[in-house]
């Protein structure tokens, strides 16, 4: 008898084919002698829409919602072209996967989709929706090499047993479409003139909207602070200089400018002692392993153009392609199982390698360890060593390489030097400090040429005198917070807060809160979701910061489900998908909370007043020409995002953004006004500028051309009164 073996994608159905030797392809599927391997495009079924269920709720009107089906059905999924249409392809698969099922010579299924929830509800409701009696299996697999091919084809479990993942995608599923189709719908009629757009509204969309709101409102409202430092130059006995800061009580940072000034005076014609020397041996570890989150982070903020999406489908490609192990984990370690598979994949990547005597392999718990792995082991390269990548691809390898191999490089190691001068003026209640850093071993810092940067102090003895060479009083402002990136909302959304963008990779703090299932979306829906926020113009994004947009400010300001917004709220939902999972919690429970939070939010939203925060024009916009771009002589137009060159089509990156960094420290957005009239003057006078200290100005602003480059920078003139 023989065994259909599904898999998610073409790719894959291949690589389990090659791992089986079957050479036979057909319409739609491989034939071998014991096995039939086929595959799926993702989702091949989809959830009905709402007219499906009733063809008089076609068209939206506020008394017909809230709507939850008594039974939820599975429709062949919509044309990405024309959603009012079945998609062809996928139909046609979808009768050879059942046609193949149905054969008499076929006696089991198996369902080799991804291993998690969404690969889960893939598989099963294309096996399912048929009603099949025959033997149903589960191929669990972390990558598509032939070996783990082969092992996992010896290792199948009942389909049965996976039934805790199925309940926790299907309930994902049901409460996203009922969230997503309510509360989009009964938004759009109340808050939204014009129709052909909707209003999205999500249980993952609306708290990740909040969190750069909330960061936006920090940097609007943040009040620039003076503060003031006092640093002194030291000469020791054989003539070397080393700087300290003043302190008191540790702090380094003066509100008080006059009091300094005095400390200031006192020094002057002073010496001063070595009150305490400390000199300490500092062990710096590697970064942990990546889990998808961490991927996208370090990748989007290391290399200009790449969003968090691209990463995934990048990792999604070399993980297809057997090069990496599955890319949508969230933990940075690996299962203690993977020891001598660890060793191997070593083997085979430091071949060659400059530092190749300094790998060395050992099972270390800070790279090993099933307490902190989530479900899929951190992601690591495979056996298989790429012949070729494309660009994108060679980023992405490498980075997952390279990190991989500084697990087994020696731990970099500096001496770090801590000294305290005290000023023989008794009158001077506080001390100098100062640090330095000399590396001794570099180590791991080595695979990704990681510059560490020395601060050597003189050889100085506690109770030595040293001469106070020169001493600067110096102002400082305190700084806003920073818009968040990719990197940091990713922080946030995996740890659903707890975690404070940190410019740490990871920490265990990080992975106690990872664990603990708290978190906004998965890590396989958090970059979908960033760049859903894009497309239906919620956020924006200015040079890697992502920033709201005025229909985005409005929604959080206006949509009275302030549940929706709250980090505890949506973290809670996800903990509790992650419950029925491990079965401590069951699916109708979730359900029925999440029907009962829907009915009161359609009723809270249809009791408020009526507002409009978003017209949409059924109009043609006519582009008005504003002026002439200084680059090409093409005409700059207004978008969406800035006022920029037509000619861009062609390359022409002539471009005012909106949310233009330098004009937005100074509380201004560039207005159309504004940008004709530097257009025809070169220059134009902006009033109500706002200083960093609060103040309001006027002033002449131009906008130059860069002589090294084709950007333009921002140049201030104050008008001659």
């Amino acid at each position: 008898m023989v065994s259909i073996i599904i898999a998610e994608k073409p790719s894959v159905a291949k690589n389990i084919a090659d791992a089986l030797n079957i050479k036979n392809r057909k319409n739609g599927y491989f034939e071998g002698k014991d096995y039939i391997v086929t595959w799926a495009f993702g989702h091949l079924l989809q959830l009905y829409d709402v007219r499906d269920y009733d063809e008089g709720l076609a068209k939206w009107k506020m008394e017909n919602f809230p709507f939850i089906p008594s039974k939820f059905r599975y429709k062949v999924k919509s044309d990405p072209r024309n959603k009012g249409k079945e998609d062809l392809g996928a139909k046609k698969q979808l009768k050879i996967i059942y046609q193949l099922i149905k054969r008499n010579d076929v006696d089991s299924v198996i369902s080799a989709c991804d291993y998690d929830r969404e690969g889960q509800v893939i598989g099963d409701t294309i096996i399912y929706n048929l009603h099949t009696k025959k033997q149903v299996y589960r191929l669990l697999l972390n990558e598509w090499t032939p070996d783990e091919v082969l092992k996992g084809l010896q290792k199948l479990v009942p389909n049965t047993e996976m039934r805790p993942l199925f309940d926790a995608g299907i309930s994902r599923q049901w409460a996203d479409w009922v969230i997503g189709i309510n509360l989009t719908s009964v938004a759009t009629l109340k808050y939204q003139k014009g129709s052909g757009k909707a209003l999205n509204i999500g249980r993952v969309l609306l708290p990740t909207l909040k969190i750069i709101y909330d960061r936006d409102k920090e940097i609007e409202n943040f009040v620039p602070e003076d503060f003031f430092k006092l640093t002194a130059i030291f000469k020791t006995k054989d003539e070397k200089e080393y700087e300290g800061t003043y302190a008191e009580d540790r702090k380094e940072k003066f509100k008080d400018k006059e009091a300094l000034e005095l400390i200031q005076q006192a020094l002057s014609n002073q010496s001063a002692t070595i009150l305490d020397k400390k000199v300490e041996l500092k062990m710096e570890y590697p970064p942990h392993l990546f889990n998808l989150s961490n991927l996208q982070g370090f990748i989007t903020s290391k290399y200009k153009g790449w969003t968090s999406d691209k990463v995934l489908k990048v990792a999604q490609s070399l993980y297809e392609k057997k090069y990496i192990t599955y890319p949508r984990t969230a933990s940075v370690v690996l299962e203690e199982s993977l020891v001598d598979k660890a060793a191997k994949v070593l083997n085979n990547l430091k071949e060659g390698l400059p530092y190749e005597h300094e790998i060395k392999f050992a099972k270390k718990k800070r790279i090993f360890d099933n307490s902190k792995v989530e479900s899929h082991s951190a992601i690591t390269p495979t056996y298989l060593l790429p012949k070729s990548l494309s660009g994108d691809e060679e980023i992405v390898y490498t980075s997952i390489k390279n990190r991989f191999i500084m697990q087994f490089m020696p731990i970099a190691k500096h001496e770090e030097t801590k000294i305290i001068t005290k000023s023989n003026n008794d009158e001077i209640k506080g001390v100098f400090l100062s640090k330095g850093k000399v590396q001794l071993v570099e180590g791991w810092k080595k695979v990704e040429k990681v510059e560490s940067k020395d601060t050597i102090l003189p050889l100085v003895n506690i109770n030595d005198t040293v001469s106070i060479e020169n001493h600067k009083l110096t102002s400082h402002v305190t700084k806003p917070p920073k818009h968040h990136t990719e990197k940091t909302l990713l922080r946030v959304m995996e740890t659903c807060g707890k975690v404070k963008d940190k410019e740490i990779e990871s920490s265990e703090e990080m992975m106690a809160a990872i664990l603990s299932g708290y978190s906004i979306g998965t890590p396989a829906t958090r970059a979908e979701t960033i760049k859903k926020l894009k497309d239906v113009g919620y956020i924006a994004t200015q040079n890697k910061n992502l920033i709201c947009t005025e229909l985005g400010r409005k929604l959080v300001e206006t949509f009275p489900v302030k549940e929706l917004f709250d980090l505890e709220f949506t973290g809670r939902l996800e903990k509790t998908l992650s419950d029925i999972e491990k079965q401590k919690f069951n699916k109708e429970s979730f359900l029925n909370l999440i029907f009962d939070f829907t009915k009161d939010a359609v009723k809270t939203i249809k009791n408020e007043k009526d507002i409009t925060i978003n017209e949409v024009s059924n109009k043609r916009k006519t582009n008005e020409v504003l002026g002439k771009c200084p680059l090409c002589g093409h005409g700059i137009i207004e978008g969406q995002k800035g006022f920029g060159c037509s000619n861009w089509k062609n390359g022409c990156k002539f471009v005012i953004w909106k949310n233009d960094k330098y004009l937005a420290s100074m509380k201004k957005k560039p207005t159309k006004t504004m940008v004709k009239g530097l257009l025809k003057n070169d220059v134009v006078l902006v009033k109500g500028l706002t200083s960093k200290k609060g103040k309001k100005f006027d002033a002449n602003l131009r906008y130059e051309k860069n002589p090294d480059n084709e950007y333009f920078s921002w140049k201030m003139e104050f008008p001659k009164r």
